[in-house]
């Protein structure tokens, strides 16, 4: 485990490239990492997430001592 945590970026070049990788604790295996199949060439549609991104009405609204700050009008 702790060369996997070590050489994480590397075992994940491998799994980029196709590679599985298992990892062991004490020779056991205990996990796997693969890559997710996707489908080649699908894109999202424009628009798919339309409404799910909701700010707060006051979202622009800065404390007065912030917005001196930002402005340069430092006390």
């Amino acid at each position: 485990m702790q060369e996997a945590k070590t050489n994480l970026s590397a075992y994940l070049e491998r799994v980029e490239a196709g590679e599985t990788v298992v990892l062991c604790r004490r020779n056991v295996p205990i996990a796997e990492m693969r890559p997710i199949a996707r489908a080649p060439g699908t894109r999202r549609k424009l628009g798919q997430a339309r409404g799910t991104c909701r700010l707060a009405e006051d979202f622009d609204v800065l404390p007065e001592e912030l917005l001196t700050a930002f402005e340069g009008k430092l006390s």
